[in-house]
């Protein structure tokens, strides 16, 4: 596979990614309620999210309500709702800086230049990858430590949703795919930085000498 194939291939996974995050910011499911009575026939199921909450009847009506105040919400709610728009935002910029330095477009004459905005843009993704873990991890977290908590009410338990798995997903998309754009440009320029020089061969005199003028 060519360089260039590579690093549209590391594009693709980014973009992948940065859609990722966004699905996972947007949907209210990164806690849901956990069915650990004895009883689990449950009249309704509570999704929080980082915008809003949800509950969903057992008759399939759903009602949401968005937070009313942003400073009432919880740490962990406001520290990823701050990293999700950041990445959202990060993840476009870092679109459009490959884009103008691919191999596939012609923004930019080829060189050391082209190569180094490349690489900015593959480090760009892979900073939205480790940024946008810190939520998904901190609300795991919480999640797990609160489930076996005793002192915690079975009615308050919660357990991961699905916007948690498809945000450590998108994670893992935008960090192998910031890694091939950086992987594929670094090959490219260390091609580049190094021609080959070609030299004479050396032909041998009439006396068995060789040409001192062969000589490089």
């Amino acid at each position: 596979m060519t360089s260039a194939a590579v690093e549209i291939l590391g594009l693709g996974l980014g973009i992948l990614g940065w859609v990722g995050v966004i699905l996972a910011c947007g949907l209210p499911m990164w806690q849901v309620s956990a069915f650990i009575d004895v009883n689990i026939v449950v009249a309704q199921t509570i999704w929080e999210g980082l915008w809003m909450n949800c509950v969903v009847q057992s008759t399939g009506q759903m009602q949401c309500k968005v937070y009313d105040s942003i400073l009432a919400l919880r740490p962990e709610v406001q520290a990823g709702r701050a990293l999700t728009v950041i990445v959202a935002l990060l993840g476009l910029v870092a679109l459009m800086v490959t884009v103008v330095g691919a191999q596939c477009t012609n923004c930019i004459r080829p060189g050391k230049m082209k190569s180094r905005i490349v690489i900015a843009g593959g480090t760009i993704y892979i900073l939205c990858g480790v940024l946008v873990l810190v939520p998904l991890c901190w609300f795991a977290n919480i999640v797990i430590s609160d489930f076996y908590d005793p002192s915690v009410p079975p009615s308050q338990k919660r357990e991961m949703g699905a916007a948690l798995y498809i945000g450590w997903a998108a994670t893992a998309l935008l960090l192998f795919g910031g890694c091939l754009i950086c992987c594929c440009s670094c090959s490219q320029r260390d091609e580049t930085s190094f021609p080959v020089k070609y030299s004479a061969p050396r032909r041998p005199t009439s006396n068995g000498e060789y040409d001192k003028k062969n000589y490089v």
